[in-house]
């Protein structure tokens, strides 16, 4: 089925879209956002056309979408290991959107957002663990406490960066979970399918016998009514010669 208007214009917005995350923005930057709510409304309007696409290719347009959302709600986050760890729950499209590509440009955003957050945030890790550093220094007089000052900042960040260790395990398997489930769905719905292939078969052949056994019986229906008018014509026939054997024609 040839794409609509409105899908290509979907398309087009789209790959802009992706093309605009892909760059490093102004916290000021206004386009993406009215971009973004642009195509919900065009992917709402599509979803109601009489002549909307395959379920799958609606599927990837709505995934890509919440995807660039979930990248604008996440980027509105404070700190860098919030945006880490929401950037872990966005879900990138699976197939390119414009023949250029030859990776998916959301799944090439992800690694690049997600990146972006793990170096910010060990740049911030870095820089306060400097900085309580330098500060301890200059507060303490002995070495000894401030070795002990120091060893206590390091294990503080070691837990914060086991937490956040265990928190992305957490998902791991949470995903992991999600996904089983939804293969799950596909197995019982292809069973579905085919129990409603294999009925929809049985149906046809008990039809097309129902329709071989009519075809026959109208065949011998016309087959007597054919005989029925010969030995009607036959008995007119043979009556209008008696008529005129016995009553002959008066002169």
């Amino acid at each position: 089925m040839a794409a609509t208007r409105l899908e290509l214009n979907l398309m087009r917005l789209l790959s802009r879209c992706e093309a605009l995350a892909a760059e490093r923005r102004d916290p000021e930057e206004w386009r993406l956002e009215k971009y973004v709510a642009a195509l919900e409304d065009m992917l709402r309007e599509l979803k109601k056309q009489s002549s909307k696409p395959a379920p799958e290719l609606l599927n990837e347009y709505s995934r890509k979408v919440d995807f660039l959302k979930g990248l604008l709600e996440a980027e509105k986050l404070s700190s860098s290991t919030e945006k880490a760890l929401a950037n872990q729950f966005l879900t990138p499209g699976r197939t390119p959107t414009t023949t250029k590509e030859r990776t998916p440009a959301t799944k090439t955003v992800h690694l690049q957002t997600k990146a972006r957050c793990t170096g910010k945030m060990r740049s911030e890790l870095l820089d306060s663990e400097e900085l309580n550093i330098r500060k301890r220094k200059g507060l303490a007089s002995d070495e000894k406490q401030s070795a002990v000052e120091l060893d206590a900042v390091l294990q503080h960040h070691q837990d914060m960066q086991e937490k956040l260790a265990e928190e992305m395990l957490s998902l791991a398997r949470s995903l992991k979970n999600n996904t089983l489930a939804a293969q799950n769905v596909i197995k019982q719905d292809n069973q579905t399918l085919s129990h409603s292939l294999r009925m929809a078969d049985q149906n046809f052949e008990k039809l097309k016998d129902e329709s071989d056994r009519l075809e026959q019986h109208a065949k011998k229906s016309v087959n007597w009514l054919l005989w029925i008018m010969l030995i009607v014509v036959c008995f007119i026939f043979i009556s209008m010669i008696l008529f005129i054997r016995i009553f002959p024609k008066l002169k």
